[in-house]
């Protein structure tokens, strides 16, 4: 596992990005955000009052906070010009001035307004906030990637059993966000989560479509779903290396795989797997992490048009340290 962690903080480290992080007061980010600007791992943006932030890091010895640009959302140059970005995003949706005037005093709307103006490239939160309220205004500000209009979490799953994936290195997708996706919709959550695998991981993403059935070896509904969405997906991005329905023996192990479905390119091969729904999903990688030792890191957000991850608040300072560098891989890759 740290040797995945460090690549990702090197790859962070050769292409510094501006991350915004709304909880400025919050000790673990404090905390986590002191360690990354010691490493040079990315330029930290703190939102939260300025004489706050800096006595939370004299009280906590953290020193090198002072290395980040700290802005105050209640008190700032460019307040007006934020509100009136929000304004002009929102008011189709009945959102006045006033009302946007009030929101970019919250942490939350004024990160991803300054993502949306290009003056950041992502956004980690959610130690002191729940779920909705990272990515409402995500969604309302810098919205999904082109073509892409689900929301999903992808998991790193590092196993210790080598044979897996890329030397057990394995990406679940989604354990997060859709409950119960349509055929378009897992599609979509293949498609981003092969691109997580390949910015954040370093793989060359090999796409499993899960399911009960390998190959029509049983007829249901949820069996005609998987057809679909490998249809969708390959529509989506005619290069991914993507098959589907596949039992999950059939995706990871190789002679299974030749058996159950003989001259897939995937059965058998597959770091990537795609569940049919969150339940699944979340269940899944639990129970490998649980049962099987493994590591499990995430979840991470995709299919936002830029960065925006949200922290379990159970979080520990090393969740927030990887996930800021996470973040900035994902900003990276999110680059022409």
């Amino acid at each position: 596992m740290q040797r995945l962690i460090d690549d990702i903080v090197e790859r962070a480290k050769a292409n510094r990005q501006r991350i915004v992080l709304p909880e400025g007061t919050e000790e673990r980010t404090l905390t986590a955000a002191n360690k990354v600007l010691t490493e040079g791992i990315a330029d930290l943006i703190l939102l939260g009052n300025p004489a706050e932030i800096r006595s939370c890091a004299n009280e906590w010895g953290l020193g090198n906070i002072e290395k980040a640009t700290i802005i105050d959302p209640e008190n700032h140059p460019r307040q007006e010009e934020y509100a009136q970005l929000l304004y002009n995003l929102r008011k189709a949706k009945g959102l006045t001035i006033e009302e946007a005037r009030k929101l970019v005093t919250n942490p939350l709307y004024l990160g991803c307004l300054m993502i949306k103006n290009g003056d950041a490239d992502g956004q980690l939160a959610g130690a002191r906030n729940t779920t909705g309220d990272v990515l409402r205004p995500a969604l309302q500000i810098i919205k999904t990637l082109p073509g892409i209009t689900t929301v999903s979490g992808a998991m790193i799953m590092l196993t210790h059993a080598p044979e897996f994936g890329q030397n057990g290195i394995l990406v679940m997708g989604d354990v997060a966000v859709t409950p119960v996706p349509d055929a378009a919709q897992l599609a979509q959550i293949a498609v981003c989560t092969a691109h997580t695998a390949k910015v954040v991981v370093g793989l060359e993403p090999k796409v499993a479509l899960l399911s009960f059935s390998t190959k029509g070896s049983d007829k249901h509904e949820a069996v005609d779903k998987g057809v679909e969405a490998l249809k969708i997906a390959k529509e989506l991005q005619p290069d991914l290396a993507i098959d589907g329905e596949l039992q999950a023996d059939a995706a990871l192990v190789p002679e299974i795989g030749r058996s159950k479905a003989p001259g897939s390119e995937i059965a058998g091969q597959a770091n990537v797997l795609v569940v049919p729904t969150l339940e699944v999903g979340n269940i899944s990688y639990k129970l490998v992490q649980r049962l099987g030792h493994a590591d499990a890191v995430g979840p991470i957000l995709q299919g936002i048009a830029r960065p925006v991850n949200d922290l379990s608040r159970g979080c520990s300072v090393e969740d927030v340290y990887r996930m800021i560098a996470i973040t900035a891989n994902q900003a990276i890759g999110a680059k022409p």
